[in-house]
């Protein structure tokens, strides 16, 4: 693989960009894998990615019934933070946080990962007293956060309307070196590297059964013939249930439909990302200009991928008495997304009940912000069979009562 790089860029000019290489190359499908990656998403290519670098595995499939990066990866608002009150969620992404620092030098590909901060306003007291708690338990995680005052806010964001009189805004919860990344770009730098290492990525290939011996998974049916494999990972996101009914166990877990929305692009206004969880609405401006506004979930189960005019108005209005100025502006483009719940709003990395069957599942409304980490954490469990990242994560927590309960804890599942 070629690395990309300002000389190579120069170089391309002159001879009108004739001498780039496909990123990563679209295969076919082998009839045996040592491991098979479902779901060609942020968190399944982030899996396969790590598995050889860290791990040496390299005869891995990663497949995908659409396009790669076209479900919750090519959908999300690109929101990172790592300031979670749960020591095993706070673990977790800090660790994906880290890894995005470095992500575009690892890869050597331009993720546009930008550092801008995350602030999360406490506009109740119970919510002001929540973020004070989060605050003590990330300076006890290593995790650097601060509370801060309704004065700072305004200076952070002066756009800001920070006495409404129905959400004043009392404070809020700043991680600094939170920020966002180019959602496409994350999965397409994985794509690269993982090819780069003889992976093959197998695209419009959906999966129509699992097949097992006794309780060991040992292949799959595919739309584009049968795969075997030692060890398959199930990385769907919203589909999880589907593909963990295919190999014969349930899930504690439920699809519904996430919506978001872009304005049309402005001048340079807002130069951090706001969550204001009590109106369960969030805010960032692209670099294209575009106001990049998400807010809940809706409230039914579905598989759809389309926006509705009543999420959104909902949301929108919540959001225009902290950010009068986004009453005057057009939406441009609305979209939906399918997420997993599980019940304590925190995901599942785990063991199946069967055999060398994986699964990585239930990030909710939040999961771009954990895919290097989850790609990490579950790579070193497929291939060792434990990891510390992922020991709390695992499925029979629900069983023993063993809950992350990260919605109690910030009041939102994001």
């Amino acid at each position: 693989m070629r690395r990309y790089s300002a000389f190579a860029i120069a170089r391309e000019a002159l001879r009108h960009h004739t001498g780039w290489e496909r990123a990563w190359k679209s295969a076919a499908p082998k009839s045996r894998y040592d491991v098979v990656i479902v779901g060609a998403g942020g968190h399944g290519l982030a899996t396969a990615y790590w598995l050889g670098r860290n791990h040496g595995i390299t005869n891995v499939a990663v497949i995908e019934k659409g396009w790669l990066g076209g479900g919750n990866t090519g959908r999300n608002t690109t929101i990172i933070r790592s300031n979670y009150l749960q020591d095993p969620s706070a673990a977790l992404y800090e660790k994906s946080r880290s890894l995005y620092e470095t992500m575009s030098q690892d890869l050597n590909y331009n993720v546009m990962f930008s550092p801008r901060g995350v602030l999360m306003l406490a506009q109740t007291e119970h919510e002001k007293r929540g973020y004070l708690r989060t605050a003590h338990a990330n300076a006890l995680q290593g995790i650097t956060t601060r509370f801060i005052g309704p004065a700072e806010v305004k200076k952070i964001c002066p756009i800001m309307n920070i006495d409404g009189p129905r959400y004043p805004v009392l404070g809020g919860l700043w991680q600094e070196r939170a920020g966002t990344a180019r959602h496409d770009a994350v999965a397409w730098g994985y794509a690269r590297a993982c090819s780069d290492m003889g992976m093959d990525i197998v695209e419009q290939c959906e999966v129509t059964g699992v097949t097992r011996d006794g309780a060991r998974v040992t292949g799959l049916s595919t739309t584009r013939g049968d795969i075997a494999c030692d060890k398959l990972g199930i990385v769907v996101a919203g589909h999880s249930g589907r593909l963990a009914e295919m190999a014969g166990f349930r899930l504690p877990v439920e699809s519904v439909p996430l919506q978001a929305l872009v304005s049309e692009p402005i001048k340079p206004c807002m130069d951090i990302v706001v969550m204001a969880n009590t109106v369960h609405g969030y805010m960032s401006q692209s670099d294209k200009g575009e106001m990049v506004i998400g807010g809940g979930t809706d409230g039914y189960n579905a598989y759809t991928q389309r926006g509705s005019f009543q999420h959104i108005e909902e949301t929108v209005r919540a959001l225009v008495e902290t950010f009068p100025m986004i009453s005057r502006l057009k939406m441009l483009r609305q979209w939906g997304g399918i997420v997993d719940m599980t019940g304590d709003r925190s995901p599942i990395l785990s063991r199946t009940p069967v055999e060398n069957c994986f699964i990585n599942c239930g990030w909710g409304t939040g999961g771009f912000k954990a895919t290097p980490g989850s790609g990490w954490a579950f790579a070193e469990l497929m291939a060792t069979g434990a990891s510390p990242l992922t020991a709390a994560f695992g499925m029979e927590r629900f069983r023993e009562g063993r809950f992350i309960d990260e919605s109690v804890a910030a009041g939102v599942a994001h």
